[in-house]
């Protein structure tokens, strides 16, 4: 027996977090009946179906992206624009975990495994994301400061774990600045810069804990190796020893 929005998940359906916002709203039944209760148990004898389509169980796959600009974080698009799943040709029905912005590029993981997504997502693991973000003004060590003490972000203390000037062009007047955070908030990085009087230009992601770019053009993609997925579900083995 596991619980409902777990079943959804490891089916591929989505990530764990959006199985429980669709039993919330009413748009799961479970052998014919809606079931709105996050701890509701099913094996699998039970039919299960989200927003009437039943759910099966598929091959896990895992894959890594170098996410090109102008590319929507998603699996589709009502403005019908292109999505970072066009870009991956599989029969399995994968998503991204988080998302980057439209004009953002970098690392992106995409898999149809929701306890995986749940895994690198959850601010409990505290999954370190490094970005590298081009900046209009010359970056002021007070500015660095104040990102490494905290600043409000849509309301909320957000910080830098880590802030490094890589690069300044005076004649240009910008900055090329390495951030690490570990939080995913939506416009995170830009909204941060944005709160200490910078404003961002361009933006990439060059890591999401151990994995990086190496070896992928823009828009290229590779799988995971057995050795990294595993590499993953160890974080989450850590955890449950630290809370024994």
């Amino acid at each position: 027996m596991e619980r409902l929005q777990k079943a959804i998940a490891e089916a591929g359906v989505t990530s764990r977090r959006k199985a429980e916002q669709f039993i919330l709203a009413g748009k799961v039944k479970v052998n014919g009946k809606v079931i709105q209760e996050l701890g509701y148990k099913v094996d699998e004898k039970d039919r299960i179906e989200v927003e009437g389509v039943p759910i099966t169980k598929e091959k896990k796959v895992y894959f890594l992206l170098n996410k090109p600009r102008e590319m929507i974080s998603s699996v589709s698009d009502e403005k019908h624009r292109k999505t970072v799943v066009d870009l991956i040709p599989c029969k399995e029905r994968i998503y991204p975990v988080g998302r980057l912005d439209y004009d953002t590029t970098g690392v992106l993981l995409l898999t149809n495994d929701g306890e995986f997504a749940n895994i690198l997502m959850h601010p409990s693991k505290e999954v370190e994301k490094v970005y590298i973000a081009k900046i209009k003004g010359i970056l002021k060590g007070e500015a660095i400061k104040e990102l490494k003490q905290g600043v409000l972000v849509d309301g909320q203390k957000v910080k830098a774990e880590r802030v490094k000037v890589r690069k300044i062009d005076p004649k240009k007047n910008t900055s090329m600045v390495e951030i690490s955070i570990h939080e995913g908030k939506n416009h995170q990085v830009k909204k941060m810069f944005e709160s200490v009087g910078y404003e961002v230009l361009k933006l990439k992601r060059e890591r999401i804990s151990f994995f990086d770019l190496t070896g992928l053009k823009s828009g290229e993609y590779r799988p995971l190796t057995p050795k990294e997925i595993a590499k993953v579900f160890a974080l989450k083995k850590k955890e449950k020893k630290h809370e024994k």
